[in-house]
């Protein structure tokens, strides 16, 4: 059985946007066990990556470009959500240090 080059894309996109599923499911699953706050914020980060995956995924399933500006925003909007509560995570251990140091 030969595929036109139409039914291969769609094929793989649809296995793409699968597999990218299951990586979303499998993170929100670390996010909330745990076991403290840099492995959330991690799968934070790393819904957001996926996230950004599936929605191209079906910009290409589509065909529909717009679905790739909404991609990018998010893709900048997860960036800093992770950066500020990466910062938020050094400044709490550092006061935890100078507490403890007294």
């Amino acid at each position: 059985m030969q595929l036109s080059g139409a039914a291969a894309l769609q094929l793989a996109s649809q296995v793409a946007l699968g597999l990218l599923l299951i990586g979303m499911v499998l993170a929100v699953i670390r996010l909330i066990r745990g076991p403290n706050l840099g492995d959330r914020i991690l799968a934070l980060d790393m819904i957001g990556v996926l996230a950004v995956g599936f929605i191209g995924g079906v910009a290409v399933l589509t065909g529909f470009s717009l679905y790739i500006d909404i991609a990018i925003a998010l893709a900048l909007v997860s960036f800093l959500a992770t950066v500020a509560l990466a910062r938020y995570l050094m400044s709490r251990a550092a006061r935890r240090n100078r507490e403890s140091g007294r």
